[in-house]
């Protein structure tokens, strides 16, 4: 097939994209594909061989088959790139509008996933302006996030309430809505998620952060070379992982994710009481063969390659399927 691959877009994890779509655009060749780079600009235009694109409603892109977004952030993986693929009517990788959206917005997802009784941290969103007040039986430390950022940008631990403010205050310079969550103290596992409506779901991974000034999973412990290392298998007990699994199958199923996602968790206490608490889903998570999810589906049996042309083969059929719908 003929694949257009965007990269880079407007939010902060432009250059972590860049490499994904290098990979990607790798991946899908190996895989016989032709494969088409297409960069978004920090300014939001889209380019390809350095001529600005002009995107026709109904037109598709660049006679492509299906486009692969390989972006990370807001502006790629919140639902509005997809929406712009929409109206082009092209294939694309990767879940649609709304499943994006809700996966990016942190507070919207855990509200959804509070509904279908799905466990997790306790949690408070809070608004910019508003009155607020931590839930009685909030504990120290917490976290504070930007509602709809990914890669840990903007995150602060919080160790108690004499620097919430300023925690908050960072925060907010990055989104208005934000999020406070009761840390969890158990290991961080992660979760593949692959397929449309046969799923394939990963082995589970652990993630053990070796190098981090700000004491967890954050940005540099992810992109830094040495600062996180993923134990694939994660040594769970066998029932601690299935039950990870099911829950991870049951949070993309409820989001309505499509194509694949990676489900991230805390697990306190693994070989006793093993509480397992869902964290996010990350739609479109770092895409390079050595990024995590592309690890932990090597873990299932799918080479890079098969990965990328299964993706775009997912994207297609998903395609044909919602077309064959009256509207």
């Amino acid at each position: 097939m003929r694949v257009a691959v965007l990269s880079g877009g407007r939010s902060s994890e432009r250059e972590v994209s860049l490499s994904s779509g290098e990979a990607v655009r790798e991946g899908l060749i190996a895989a016989g594909h032709e494969a088409l780079a297409v960069e978004i600009t920090a300014e939001g235009r889209w380019l390809h061989e350095g001529e600005v694109l002009s995107l026709t409603p109904g037109a598709g892109l660049l006679e492509c088959d299906v486009v692969f977004p390989a972006l990370h952030g807001p502006f790629g993986e919140d639902g509005t790139v997809q929406g712009v693929l929409e109206t082009l009517d092209v294939p694309y990788v990767g879940s649609g509008v709304l499943a994006s959206a809700v996966c990016m917005d942190k507070f919207a997802f855990k509200e959804l996933m509070r509904a279908a009784g799905l466990p997790q941290v306790a949690y408070v969103g809070v608004r910019s302006g508003e009155q607020w007040r931590l839930p009685d039986g909030f504990g120290w430390p917490v976290f504070v996030k930007p509602a709809r950022l990914g890669s840990s940008v903007g995150i602060s631990r919080v160790e108690g309430p004499d620097a919430l403010e300023e925690a908050l205050e960072r925060a907010f310079a990055h989104d208005r809505l934000v999020l406070i969550e009761q840390a969890a103290s158990g290991v961080e596992i992660e979760c593949g998620v692959l397929g449309n409506d046969r799923l394939l779901v990963s082995p589970c991974g652990e993630i053990r952060v070796r190098r981090s000034r700000a004491g967890f999973y954050d940005y540099e412990a992810k992109y830094t070379p040495g600062g996180m290392e993923l134990v694939v298998p994660a040594p769970l007990p066998s029932e601690v992982s299935e039950r990870v699994q099911a829950i991870a199958r049951a949070a993309y199923e409820r989001a309505g994710c499509c194509g694949l996602a990676r489900v991230d968790f805390f697990v306190e206490d693994p070989w006793g009481e093993a509480r397992v608490l869902l964290n996010e889903i990350n739609t479109m998570p770092g895409f390079t063969p050595t990024s995590v999810y592309a690890r932990l589906m090597e873990a299932a049996g799918v080479s890079y390659p098969e990965l990328v042309d299964r993706l775009v083969r997912l994207a297609v059929e998903r395609f044909q399927q919602e077309r064959a719908l009256a509207h």
